[in-house]
């Protein structure tokens, strides 16, 4: 397997390659976007809460700006944006594609609209992990771009 690839575990953020930045855990910036236990682990033999302390997210480095590349974004969003823009050095996010964990439309799916119209990213692709009616939501405020195969994207 060593001959395919390595496995390196890491909680920092480290350079994949000149255009990639793993990111590392994602600590809380927003308050409006909590830790929500999924479940339980076992740490040193015993069963303790899961708050997906390990969530984490890509960040491509294109010319113009930077991409976001998440999971499911169990870590919120908009913490993983700021954690993005730190580590990245970085205010210039071009968009974002992947998971974001918005089922419901209540306030932290306010809170999370209000945040992405002040950052202004031009591109968002919020693909699994969110609802319909939480993605139909956020589309009455915000341009939200499909998903789907064969899709090209400029950077």
């Amino acid at each position: 397997m060593e001959k395919i690839s390595k496995l390196k575990l890491s909680k920092e953020p480290y350079e994949i390659s000149e255009s990639l930045i793993f990111l590392g855990e994602i600590p809380q910036y927003l308050a409006f976007e909590p830790r929500i236990p999924i479940g339980k682990t076992i740490i040193n033999g015993n069963f303790e809460i899961d708050t997906l302390l390990d969530d984490t997210a890509i960040v491509y480095k294109a010319k113009s700006g930077r991409f976001i590349i998440t999971g499911c974004s169990h870590s919120g969003i908009c913490n993983i944006i700021e954690h993005a823009k730190k580590v990245c050095s970085s205010d210039k996010i071009l968009g974002v594609i992947g998971g974001f964990h918005i089922f419901d439309c209540d306030e932290r799916l306010d809170a999370t609209v209000d945040y992405l119209k002040n950052e202004n990213i031009p591109m968002l692709y919020p693909g699994h992990c969110i609802s319909f009616q939480a993605k139909a939501k956020m589309n009455t405020a915000l341009k939200v771009h499909d998903v789907g195969v064969g899709l090209n994207i400029e950077l």
